[in-house]
């Protein structure tokens, strides 16, 4: 902790520091990727209206006898780290509601719920985090197994990767879910041996139990962004991107930017499934002058899950046969979608999750480039989890941004392993291989999918390990990256991949001072103290907006 960082403030000449025009931070060990591509180390930085002024060593204070100087302590500053992709209300919503996340058995579950339940009264109770591959029969759960715990409120609990819900009987109830009940395309209704639902819906079938859900009210939809803003700052983010907001989240977010509440940078993305779309692309490309807020693209989803099974493949589930997932829409409205971006002048973010989901998305892309243009909007295909190696050269060629996750990798690969063949994880989590071929690789956490902490991404990767060190030596570690690579991928990478390189991502002169303090040298210290650097302090065009 270093509350006692300001103490060592020391104003020269006859300024003060609340009208001071130019700080100082001295005494760190400052690291930033560049434009020009190479890390720089810096021990002062030089900040002025919110923007950096330059970065340097101990002559640098002599460049400025009339800064005011801040002490850094000999502690790590770093570009504030953005997370490429994240679902900020949701994160929110999980900070404020049931989350079973780590759940290691039904019965973890069932007694964290009926707390949950004790604390919270009325109405529905949902919750998310749930993983079947961490319990002992690491089947999908039933609503009878619910109903033991609650069986007198309707109870909705969403798995961790979001692509299924486990609903108890009298949500079911609630639903009007019958043995007769059919999933929509791009959805599944798992069903017992007597061919009734047992509870699980898969993708495009969660709606069929979630549309009941009361609609969340502008208060609380407020409270998410406030709470989880707060989260993020602690975190050391500065900037996130919003993988698929809501029409209510656009007005939200809108309003907020006007009034200079939002806590921290949000780029968000249109969410291609909501009814208000095309009213939402009319009203044009959203950005205010202190870019808080940007609304340039839509978030598009080709395929679900590799945990539920969701994800596309051109080959069978090594675990299940003659099954290759979901694809929750088809070429042809897939290139609808994208024309309807691009005509906007919006770009186009699609959730590709599956080998078979990446390649038909990226020929979804070329035809469309092909018809309507748009290759210059810095599309993005969010996940690339599973790739075919013959389709990886296609993200360079076609201008596509991978938008990555590495605590996925990482959380998912005993998953992997089961779900997955040996020649399909050839191209899976493929970060080295992207970032060789000239691919700018943007990272994030998908949080609440996982934790936010932009740490544990940074350690899967560079170690390609478990928290836990496992396996050792590194999970398909050719894939790993290195430190400067990883940062880059977390800075200005991702900043690259918003339109916002020359603005954020980087501690370069005339962009804004958005940075961190850390309590270890993140370059130096053993890999595996990474994922344990805490954040002291967290900046945002020069102001405080965090302090451990």
């Amino acid at each position: 902790m270093i509350k006692s960082l300001f103490l060592s403030i020391s104003i020269l000449g006859a300024s003060s520091f609340a009208f001071a025009q130019t700080t100082l931070i001295h005494n760190i060990q400052g690291y930033t990727p560049t434009n020009a591509g190479a890390l720089a180390q810096f021990s002062v930085l030089v900040f002025k209206d919110g923007k950096v002024v330059k970065t340097g060593n101990d002559l640098t204070l002599k460049q400025f006898p009339q800064a005011t100087r801040i002490d850094g302590q000999g502690k790590t500053l770093l570009p504030g780290l953005i997370d490429a992709h994240g679902h900020v209300i949701g994160l929110g919503n999980n900070l404020l509601r049931l989350d079973i996340r780590g759940s290691r058995s039904i019965k973890e579950v069932g007694e964290k719920l009926v707390s949950y339940a004790n604390k919270n009264p009325e109405g529905w109770l949902i919750g998310r985090g749930w993983d079947q591959t961490l319990w002992p029969s690491g089947k999908f759960p039933t609503a009878a197994q619910l109903d033991k715990y609650i069986s007198n409120r309707p109870v909705v609990l969403t798995r961790v990767d979001g692509h299924a819900i486990w609903a108890n009987s009298q949500a079911m109830k609630l639903a009007k879910i019958e043995a007769h009940t059919q999933a929509p395309k791009g959805g599944e209704i798992i069903r017992g041996a007597d061919g009734l639902p047992t509870g699980i819906f898969i993708d495009k079938a969660e709606n069929l139990v979630n549309q009941h859900i009361p609609t969340t009210l502008p208060t609380q939809r407020k409270r998410a962004l406030e709470v989880a803003g707060k989260h993020l700052l602690s975190l050391g983010i500065t900037s996130t991107h919003d993988a698929g907001i809501d029409y209510n989240t656009w007005l939200l977010y809108q309003n907020y930017a006007k009034q200079k509440k939002l806590p921290l940078r949000i780029y968000a993305m249109l969410g291609a499934n909501d009814d208000k779309l095309e009213n939402m692309l009319k009203h044009g490309v959203i950005k205010d002058t202190q870019d808080f807020l940007s609304i340039r693209s839509v978030k598009i989803y080709a395929d679900g899950a590799l945990g539920s099974r969701g994800a596309a493949l051109i080959k069978d589930y090594h675990d299940r046969k003659n099954y290759q997932g979901l694809m929750l829409e088809t070429q042809p409205k897939l290139e609808a979608l994208l024309t309807q971006s691009f005509k906007h002048g919006f770009s186009a973010h699609t959730h590709a999750i599956g080998d078979r989901a990446n390649r038909i998305v990226l020929d979804a892309y070329e035809n469309t480039f092909k018809s309507v243009g748009g290759k210059l909007l810095r599309n993005r295909i969010e996940h690339a989890q599973v790739v075919h190696p013959q389709d990886i050269p296609r993200f360079k060629s076609l201008a596509i941004i991978p938008s990555m996750q590495p605590v996925h990798a990482t959380s998912d690969m005993n998953m992997a392993q089961l779900r997955l063949s040996d020649a399909q994880l050839q191209g899976a989590y493929a970060w080295q291989t992207f970032i060789k071929q000239g691919s700018k690789v943007a990272f994030g956490s998908d949080f609440p999918v996982e934790l936010a902490n932009p740490f544990h991404g940074l350690y899967a990767a560079i170690t390609r390990m478990s928290r836990a060190q496992k396996p050792k030596g590194g999970w398909r570690v050719n894939e790993a990256v290195t430190r400067a690579q990883a940062l880059r991928a977390f800075t200005l990478d991702a900043a690259y991949s918003e339109f916002r390189e020359y603005k954020t991502g980087s501690l370069e002169q005339g962009k804004w001072a958005d940075f961190i303090l850390i309590d270890k040298d993140f370059m130096n210290i053993d890999q595996h103290e990474i994922d344990d650097i805490q954040v002291e302090q967290t900046w945002i065009a020069g102001k405080l907006k965090y302090q451990g």
